[in-house]
């Protein structure tokens, strides 16, 4: 039998607490089985909220001794100051449409899944072979020229702006935004090389002249390009989706493209372009939901409504201008069952809806 000697029996030093160990604060839900360390939207906590909820980190919440890193010569983290809106807690806002990192495959990848089958259905079954010369010319023009508004917005608006919003939740939001812009440009990009396969005379490469020199669609690019230089994140979000999409973006895709497709022999393109519709829907939906809780923000209402109307005003002008000079698309298909007026009009009151839900006056250029 083994004899230990006491004399060299090792000691452990005995644990203190002294509740400055994690856990020991109390904390929602700290005595249930299942807790969140956040307050849910509703009774429960959602997949969404759990996920995407406080990930990106913030110093009015958990990093007390301040942000860990910081850009040369600049400010640390997520600084407030990257927009002129304020907000008493900017982690108040959830998106309505709970996207995170499964919806956002799940989701696009049905809507590619979906187009890839209508365009193969449609060549098998010579959908193209009834269109007139007229239709055909828009398509690889107009619609074609659509796709660079499309990757312009996605690529250099949204990419930029989903980083700089103060919560996670904020930009998952605009990140999703952007995969929507650049995935419904790819679609269209794609539909244009299987139209220069199946239809003989289509110009596949017409959309590049469009839209580098056609004078009707210069306005237009001008807005674009000029929305991708905006710093500030807020503004950029709010004059994209709100001001520029309602009054350039719904008019084309919506009130022109498929109203008039069908009358002109085309069943296909409504299905591609009413998927980028239902893109921008959604994303009008978290967008609204954001904006409402910045002009209804206890604290900062006032402030916010002037800034708001501020951008309004600085950049309806410039697409209703862009807006109008598109006008002699409207008589180039063989089939016009739509005037741009009419058009126009379904716009103008889409936007003044948008408006008035943020209590925001609307500008004189729409009464022209």
């Amino acid at each position: 039998m083994v004899i230990q000697d006491e004399s060299k029996r090792r000691s452990f030093p005995k644990p203190e607490f002294t509740d400055a160990e994690a856990g020991a604060v109390d904390f929602p839900s700290s005595e249930s089985r299942s807790y969140n360390y956040f307050t849910p939207k509703k009774k429960r906590a959602t997949v969404y909220e759990d996920v995407t909820v406080d990930v990106q980190p913030d110093t009015d919440r958990y990093l007390s001794q301040g942000w860990i890193y910081a850009f040369q010569n600049g400010p640390g983290g997520y600084p407030l100051e990257w927009t002129k809106l304020e907000s008493a807690d900017w982690h108040r806002f959830r998106d309505p449409n709970e996207e995170w990192e499964k919806t956002i495959y799940h989701n696009n990848a049905n809507v590619v899944r979906q187009i890839q089958q209508n365009l193969e259905n449609a060549k098998k079954a010579g959908a193209y072979d009834g269109w007139s010369r007229g239709w055909t010319r828009f398509v690889e023009r107009h619609l074609g020229a659509w796709m660079h508004v499309e990757n312009g917005l996605g690529m250099h608006v949204f990419v930029a702006a989903q980083r700089s919003g103060p919560t996670n939740m904020i930009n998952t939001a605009i990140a999703v935004n952007s995969a929507h812009k650049m995935r419904f440009a790819q679609d269209l990009a794609l539909y244009n090389l299987d139209l220069s396969e199946s239809i003989e005379d289509f110009d596949g490469s017409a959309h590049r002249s469009t839209w580098h020199s056609e004078p009707v669609w210069q306005p237009v690019r001008e807005v674009v390009e000029n929305l991708t230089a905006i710093e500030d994140w807020a503004e950029a979000l709010f004059t994209t989706n709100v001001v520029f999409e309602s009054l350039v973006g719904v008019l084309f895709r919506s009130h022109l493209v498929m109203q008039i497709a069908a009358r002109n022999g085309d069943y296909v393109t409504p299905t591609l372009v009413g998927a980028g519709e239902n893109d921008y829907e959604r994303d009008l939906k978290y967008t609204r939901e954001l904006f409402a809780m910045l002009v209804g923000d206890p604290e900062h209402s006032a402030a916010n409504k002037r800034t708001l109307q501020e951008w309004v005003d600085k950049w309806a002008p410039r697409c209703c201008d862009a807006a109008r000079e598109l006008q002699p698309i409207w008589s180039q298909p063989q089939e016009k069952v739509i005037t741009f007026n009419e058009s126009w009009s379904a716009a103008v009151d889409g936007f003044r809806s948008l408006l008035t839900e943020f209590d925001l006056e609307e500008p004189k250029e729409l009464a022209k």
